[in-house]
């Protein structure tokens, strides 16, 4: 029984995937910008320029898996306790892309629904107000699409408020609720893993204390924030690469679809009509998505390719078949891993001892002897005696060394629009999104899929790789994987989410649903 219960309550706890350690960020204005519009038609305005319907529930973001809660009386008083309480997203944020006339996303954005009072569910119009958290890259891009599409009879007011609202993000927590006056909070409606996004508000109480620039009122929910979740500068960049997700000017001119926004909940195809939507729709119902971006990392040819991607190479040879326990391993084409164990993954490529974030148990990483050397808080006997003495610190470092200059070779070579080409046959089967952050060789690119296997080719991915990225003739091995907020299974013919046949036997049965 208490076996069971263990597994009652850690199966609750994942839902979404282990999370990142405690932290928190404050975003500078040049990283996120705050816009607003604000004023009567303030939603149709809105609802004919973005993806999303702000007329209708948001969808919540996709669990690993589904649970229950156990019927009432099976667990004790005590035990009930330990099970977390169940998240809650809100209609007031919301995921959203912008496009251009010619179906193409200029940003994407989070949306923040406001009016005069927000537990009135029958707002003023006149006060209605929506803010727009936007990354800076792409703010003055938005700005002026925004105003471009002001007709003369629409009596909405468009600003900038990025010098009086500021973005913020916690790490490792899924509890949004109950923000102190003056501060907004949210869990990502992508995800949960990706943290709880916040926006502070200018309060006449803080003008009173002296609070009354937007870097005061940041350092005050610092000093406020830190004393459970540490300052964390840097860590929204490595978790959102870790978790395979582009943003602003990354994703610009590119289709809805193959940036994966109909997986991160930003895109509706049942809202009415909206600026570009006849290429998103039409790419959604009888289109084939033959690229997306993903996450890949980069390794040199001669290290010794990690459990989860041999097993994905044995998986996608027909010649092989992979038993009951492999399969257990990796349900899917290829790993499918949370920002966590690909984070743990990558540690172990590189020889460091420490994973940037805390230990997951995704069913690919855990069963693939994937942690990193100390990561599971192993203490010093203990490794001391699993160690085989001066040699293995010795290929340690010879590791960690070779794993530095691979990075800076990257950090040099790696840029935005950069090629990846298969040395195979000399197609070009990628392109890079986003570059490596610093110390770390993971990429998005938009791939083609059927050269990751997710799609019907001639060409699948191999474990025996070889790669070039953009003019140089340094040879890579690129290991692909999904995040966990992708599906599940990918149909091979059209590149777009499988239905699986227990889904589709339920919707007949319920089509009211």
């Amino acid at each position: 029984m208490a076996q069971t219960t263990k597994n009652i309550i850690a199966a609750a706890s994942g839902r979404f995937g282990k999370l990142w350690s405690l932290g928190h960020e404050s975003f500078h204005p040049s990283v996120r910008r705050v816009l607003s519009v604000k004023g009567k038609g303030a939603t149709p305005y809105l609802q004919g320029l973005v993806t999303c319907d702000l007329v209708s529930e948001p969808p919540a973001p996709r669990p690993e898996y589904k649970w229950e809660k156990p019927a009432p009386g099976t667990l004790s008083l005590e035990e009930e306790a330990q099970i977390p309480p169940d998240i809650e997203f809100t209609s007031k944020m919301r995921s959203t892309c912008f496009l251009d006339q010619k179906g193409r996303i200029l940003t994407d954005a989070f949306l923040w629904k406001m009016s005069s009072n927000n537990e009135d569910e029958n707002e003023n119009e006149d006060e209605m107000e929506y803010l727009i958290d936007v990354p800076g890259s792409a703010a003055d891009d938005l700005l002026k699409h925004l105003k471009q599409y002001k007709l003369r009879r629409t009596k909405v007011t468009i600003q900038d408020k990025s010098d009086d609202i500021s973005a913020h993000v916690v790490y490792g927590t899924l509890n949004a609720k109950g923000s102190p006056p003056g501060y907004l909070a949210a869990m990502d409606p992508r995800h949960p893993s990706l943290g709880m996004r916040i926006l502070s508000l200018p309060q006449e109480e803080e003008e009173a204390e002296g609070a009354t620039t937007i870097d005061q009122r940041r350092v005050k929910f610092e000093s406020m924030m830190s004393k459970m979740f540490p300052k964390s500068n840097g860590t929204y960049d490595v978790i959102r690469k870790l978790s395979g997700v582009a943003e602003g000017i990354e994703i610009q001119g590119k289709t809805a679809l193959e940036c994966n926004q109909e997986f991160l909940n930003a895109v509706s195809f049942s809202k009415g009509c909206y600026l570009g939507q006849e290429l998103t729709a039409r790419s959604h119902h009888t289109g084939v998505i033959r690229k997306r971006i993903m996450p890949i990392i980069l390794t040199d040819t001669q290290t010794e390719v990690p459990k989860p991607w041999i097993l994905a190479h044995k998986m996608q040879d027909s010649q092989s078949e992979l038993s009951e326990e492999e399969k257990q391993i990796l349900p899917g084409k290829l790993p499918n891993l949370s920002a966590p164990a690909a984070g743990g993954l990558i540690s172990m490529l590189m020889g460091n001892v420490q994973m940037p974030g805390e230990a997951s148990n995704d069913s690919t990483a855990a069963n693939a002897d994937a942690a990193t050397v100390g990561g599971d808080g192993t203490n010093d006997e203990q490794a001391t005696a699993e160690s085989s003495g001066n040699d293995d610190n010795d290929e340690l470092k010879k590791l960690q060394e070779a794993g530095n200059v691979m990075v800076e070779e990257l950090s040099q070579i790696v840029k935005k629009g950069s090629k990846i080409i298969d040395t195979k046959d000399g197609k070009t089967i990628g392109q890079i999104v986003s570059p490596p952050l610093e110390g770390l060789p993971i990429v998005l690119a938009q791939m083609r899929l059927d050269r990751v296997g997710l799609l019907k080719g001639k060409e699948g991915w191999s474990r025996l790789n070889r790669v070039t990225i953009g003019d140089h003739t340094k040879e890579y091995r690129f290991l692909p994987y999904t995040p966990l907020w992708w599906p599940k299974s990918i149909d091979e013919e059209t590149g777009k989410e499988k239905i699986q046949n227990e889904e589709k036997e339920q919707d007949e049965a319920n089509p009211q649903e």
